[in-house]
């Protein structure tokens, strides 16, 4: 078991936590970070480009010249491909990008994003963090406290008090313990957990 300080909101240790090696302390896999983002990234894809082919371009119907004795190239329309104005040949169409990647494979590199947190000492626990109000500013200053101003907070989806006061700081944001994903826990500087969290996360992985 890995031990890991958990600090109050003035960043005042209160006590330790004791986390599975194999969650917070395990071997860091950045093959894993590279499927998984890739996989977030493409099912973040609208896929609605579209063009227009010759069958959808307006105009056309009749056949510019005749075939044969005019010394040109032979046309059957003038919305062909080769026309200024004419459709477009084998042009994008509306698609689903998205794919799956197999369930181990995502809680494998979520406990590869937790360690590196770990490794690289940006992962702070904190006991509790419960405000009676949204506000902006005193969330700005906890994080200021913490040292980690472009944070990912963690914590139980009920607390909605956390989350408006999270989400209107630049460069910081809050998720569910339940949406945590690899792509928000490494597009941040430092990750922080609640205690209670932590014990979820640990619980979840195992």
């Amino acid at each position: 078991m890995a031990k890991f300080d958990v600090y109050d909101l003035e960043k005042k240790k209160v006590g330790e936590l004791d986390l599975a090696d194999q969650v917070f302390a395990g071997e860091v896999n950045e093959h894993l970070f590279y499927e998984v983002v890739k996989a977030k990234l493409a099912s973040d894809r609208s896929g609605t480009h579209a063009v227009k082919n010759r069958s959808l371009v307006s105009g056309g119907g009749k056949k510019p010249w005749k075939q044969k004795h005019t010394g040109r190239a032979r046309q059957g329309s003038t919305r062909a491909s080769q026309w200024v104005g004419g459709g477009k040949a084998m042009g994008p169409k509306p698609r689903d990008y998205s794919y799956d990647v197999p369930r181990k494979v995502r809680q494998a590199a979520l406990r590869s994003a937790l360690a590196l947190k770990s490794r690289d000492q940006q992962l702070i626990i904190v006991e509790k963090w419960s405000p009676e109000a949204p506000k902006a500013k005193a969330a700005a200053q906890v994080l200021a406290a913490l040292g980690a101003k472009k944070a990912l907070v963690v914590d139980a989806a009920a607390n909605e008090a956390l989350a408006k006061s999270v989400r209107n700081l630049a460069g910081a944001d809050f998720l569910a313990a339940e949406g945590l994903n690899v792509y928000d826990i490494l597009n941040h500087e430092a990750l922080v957990l609640t205690a209670e969290t932590a014990k979820k996360l640990e619980a979840s992985l195992s």
